[in-house]
């Protein structure tokens, strides 16, 4: 790897390639893996990322909303699309492109089959969301009847697959309420089976549900987070590698003086004499105002320089007093080593929220 002249977003795709592998090696041959690359990929490059699933044979991909399996089909990605949160007025567009709705409510379906009809769709494959304990979007089970009678008043229309969404499978404490998930969600497919007459695949597991509940990995498992380098647990995390370094360079090392301020708002005050580091990174660059004043930290030289005063939008100022550096080193704010994770659990956060606020004018390079 080489060093950063610049803010740079390294993104190993060899680490891509790890993970995918160690988390299909937890499956049965025939098992379905939906890799998850909405909000750029976890903030690395959906693109890219997807390009490079797509080489090691990932059946299916999902994105939030249409305009990113938009970007996908754009780039050549020719793998089937779930769209998890698609709204009704870009359905069209979903058609157009051959992506594939999740459809979680009476509305949404009627207004899905609606634009199938209109478009003189057969068998246009949906994707049935029901809600298992989350309480954020999907049917209920008292809806099959509804469902069912609705799915066969028109051939527009297929159920491809039943699916729902674990609350806290990564969280040992929480092991009966996922049981409870899991027992419900088979539940709900067995009615629906047997209403409908259709077997059509079921998915439940998360990243976490794939690696601590292997009896519901059924047809298919759906991994976001896991691909990118992280399992939900100090354990897991040693066999996953994290995809994505955010590297950036001391611009200037700045002298202050006891009871000297540092940034906007005056928000540090220096207790003696102290050496600061300007970084050219920001809230604009993803590093949020909360890791501002001592709540988070960059490496510089293997030691840890805590962020001092109000992050800006362009620029962080760090304590290097302690550090042997000079301008133009190099500077990491999360790699494989020092994990995006550790810095989100100093600002009392986590690891998803840091990885993908990293912005686009962030520059990507990818290690093949």
């Amino acid at each position: 790897m080489s060093k950063a002249l610049e803010t740079v977003l390294e993104i190993d795709l060899s680490a891509l390639t790890h993970n995918f592998k160690y988390l299909k090696s937890k499956l049965q041959p025939q098992t379905k893996f939906l890799a998850v690359v909405k909000a750029f990929a976890y903030g690395s490059d959906s693109v890219e990322v997807a390009k490079h699933l797509e080489k090691l044979n990932v059946d299916y991909f999902a994105v939030a909303y249409v305009k990113e399996g938009v970007a996908l089909r754009d780039a050549g990605i020719e793998t089937p699309i779930l769209v998890l949160h698609p709204q009704s007025i870009n359905f069209r567009t979903l058609i157009e492109r051959c992506l594939e709705p999740s459809i979680y409510s009476t509305h949404v379906l009627d207004e899905f089959i609606k634009v199938a009809e209109a478009q003189a769709q057969s068998n246009y494959p949906i994707h049935l969301k029901f809600n298992t304990g989350l309480n954020r979007l999907g049917f209920k089970e008292s809806d099959i009847e509804t469902i069912v009678a609705k799915l066969k008043k028109t051939v527009s229309i297929k159920a491809t697959s039943l699916f729902s969404h674990l609350a806290a499978s990564e969280d040992p404490k929480e092991a009966d309420f996922t049981t409870l998930q899991i027992n419900r969600f088979k539940t709900i497919a067995n009615l629906f089976e047997k209403t409908s007459g259709l077997t059509p695949w079921l998915h439940l597991c998360n990243t976490s549900g794939i690696i601590n509940y292997t009896e519901a990995h059924l047809d298919m498992v759906r991994s976001g987070i896991g691909l990118y380098g992280f399992g939900n647990s100090a354990e897991e995390d040693k066999k996953l590698k994290p995809i994505a370094s955010l590297k950036s360079v001391i611009s200037q090392i700045h002298s202050i003086e006891k009871d000297e301020t540092v940034g906007y708002n005056r928000a540090y005050t220096s207790i003696g004499t102290e050496r600061t580091a300007t970084i050219p990174i920001g809230h604009a660059d993803g590093i949020n105002r909360i890791y501002g004043n001592e709540n988070g930290y960059v490496i510089i030289n293997n030691k840890e320089a805590p962020i001092l005063g109000n992050v800006c939008m362009d620029m962080i100022m760090v304590n290097v007093t302690n550090i042997d550096c000079k301008e133009g080193d190099e500077v990491i704010i999360f790699n494989a080593d020092y994990k995006a994770s550790s810095l989100s659990n100093s600002a009392k956060t986590i690891s998803y929220e840091i990885i993908t606020s990293v912005s686009q004018r962030v520059k990507r390079i990818f290690l093949r």
